[in-house]
């Protein structure tokens, strides 16, 4: 099925999200910080475990390496993806601490989402021009085509976290780990199909906030894919050639992930 998903641009999306991290992250700074500037849960960092959970947004990402086929009929595909929707993940937190400064931490969770990939007979579109078929004919192909693919991914991340000290109600750190993550989402026949296992090294960076009762900890994390996605072996596209071109046109196909998360300790 073409047609045209109606997306906000990343950008946009971006600063969006930003703004709204920068707000909260004051208005926890303002809480946090009383007027008799005392520290909150001045002994929080002292627990050998801490618990709690997460809800925030991610965007999903593909990156495409193209082999630069051309078909007989003189096409040759190129794959992107132009825009970004963003999704919802909800988190469950286990923090052990191993250090004054490093804990190891564990968030497993669920990542829905989506992203749109469009596909484009890169010769055609440069000549301006349309194969000389017309739509209808079994051997029709547009020269332009979109796929929205829809995912709900379970994720394992784990996560070493390298706190700096702590100033008042605020302890900045940043993270280094890796992720599993399975989509359990209803897969069905399509140009490109992809595998539901993947593997991620995930970098970000944060800042706890200590409010009277809890932690509020809002966090940025940088997640790159490390297999090759793409599910190569079509055996559902036999009769149906002129859809496989999408998936000859591939070399490989990796997932990237930006994930914006706030905890709550």
């Amino acid at each position: 099925m073409i047609h045209t998903p109606r997306h906000i641009s990343a950008s946009t999306a971006m600063r969006m999200l930003a703004a709204l991290m920068l707000m909260l992250s004051a208005a926890a700074g303002a809480w946090g910080a009383p007027r008799e500037k005392l520290m909150n849960r001045p002994y929080a960092d002292q627990k050998r475990l801490h618990l709690g959970f997460s809800v925030g947004a991610h965007f999903q990402d593909l990156n495409f390496t193209h082999n630069g086929l051309v078909t007989p009929d003189g096409q040759r595909w190129m794959a992107e993806v132009p825009s970004f929707s963003p999704g919802f993940c909800v988190n469950v937190l286990g923090d052990l601490r191993l250090h004054k400064y490093l804990n190891l931490r564990l968030t497993p969770g669920m990542y829905f989402g989506s992203k749109s990939v469009t596909m484009i007979d890169w010769n055609a579109d440069q000549t301006a021009g349309s194969p000389d078929i017309a739509e209808g004919d079994e051997n029709y192909m547009p020269i332009r085509a979109t796929q929205d693919i829809k995912s709900a991914y379970v994720v394992v991340p784990i996560d070493l976290k390298i706190s700096g000290d702590r100033l008042r109600n605020t302890r900045p750190y940043v993270t280094a780990g890796v992720m599993a993550s399975f989509d359990v989402s209803k897969k069905r026949s399509d140009w490109l199909t992809f595998n539901p296992m993947d593997f991620y090294l995930t970098v970000g960076l944060g800042c706890d906030f200590y409010l009277p009762f809890f932690k509020f900890i809002p966090e940025i994390k940088f997640c790159f894919g490390l297999t090759d996605i793409l599910k190569h072996d079509r055996p559902d596209l036999d009769l149906d050639p002129h859809t496989f071109k999408m998936t000859q046109s591939l070399s490989k196909v990796k997932s990237n992930m930006v994930v914006i998360n706030f905890y709550f300790e």
